[in-house]
């Protein structure tokens, strides 16, 4: 059954979903008792070889996806196969929220090209970065020569939206998507942390042996961060659209790096900040 239709697609965002009791006051201050629903977050710890390397709060749910987009954007590993296996660490206090993977032989583990703190908020984006070049020159720069039609950018909004049984029922849980030129939507993972989403559905192409997504577009249902641009460097997208604004240092990495930045997508309008050959009318 597709995860993402009828009764599938019901029960997969009921995993991201918790409850609350709340008082409701409405329009005339009368107060209701009553339950309310909420994006699940909880703690993930990814270890390498049994030993942990990051501490990430996300929402439950497609956590190898999730630790292969990070080990993958983090230049730890860089296809399928350095991966030989990953599960719950059954020696841990919480073998639900803690994932332990197993990389071949020839991987080396360089802890020290980690971007990221020990522990990272589900917001908290590149905590912790040393050096913004080193990210930068980890990664070519991209070089397809991929085009999209602004009318079909247009559409990616809803199309998200459309996917994402959670969100409706939480209000509480960002997105990421990757689509085709076409407008066909490949994946799309939902996740209290932009970040978060982006490294699942970053994991998921490497998993299912889709990258590089050098033909696609990655969406992101909040801003476009630094570190979101250079996630999708890492998988090769090559144009990169957010529904709201990209910060400076976005539109920057995507100048030097390549990539096309679209942002502000509402409506009929967007902003173009990089790479607006890719686009076509």
């Amino acid at each position: 059954m597709n995860p993402r239709s009828g009764k599938g697609a019901a029960q997969a965002a009921d995993l991201l979903i918790g409850e609350a009791e709340v008082w409701r006051y409405s329009a005339a201050a009368e107060a209701k008792h009553c339950q309310d629903r909420l994006a699940r977050e909880e703690p993930l710890e990814i270890r390498v070889r049994g030993r942990g390397i990051a501490v990430t709060m996300r929402t439950p749910g497609h956590d190898e996806d999730l630790a292969a987009g990070f080990l993958l954007s983090e230049g730890i590993i860089r296809k399928p196969s350095d991966i030989t296996a990953m599960g719950p660490c059954a020696r841990s206090d919480s073998p639900e929220n803690t994932l332990n993977v197993f990389l071949a032989p020839s991987v080396r583990l360089n802890l020290k090209r980690l971007t990221r703190h020990v522990f990272a908020s589900s917001s908290c984006g590149l905590c912790g970065k040393a050096s913004i070049d080193a990210v930068q020159q980890e990664f070519p720069p991209v070089t397809s020569n991929v085009r999209v039609s602004i009318q079909v950018i247009r559409t990616f909004p809803g199309a998200m939206r459309a996917a994402q049984p959670a969100f409706e029922k939480t209000g509480g849980l960002h997105a990421a998507a990757v689509f085709t030129e076409t407008g066909e939507l490949i994946v799309l993972r939902e996740d209290v942390g932009r970040h978060n989403a982006v490294d699942k559905v970053i994991g998921y192409g490497l998993r299912a042996g889709k990258l590089p997504f050098a033909d696609n577009v990655l969406l992101v249902s909040g801003r476009a961060s630094f570190e979101i641009m250079q996630k999708a460097l890492a998988a090769r997208v090559p144009i990169v659209c957010a529904v709201s604004a990209p910060s400076s240092l976005a539109v920057e990495f995507a100048r030097e790096s390549g990539q096309t930045l679209v942002g502000f997508i509402r409506g009929d309008s967007l902003n173009v900040y990089a790479g607006r050959q890719r686009l076509s009318p």
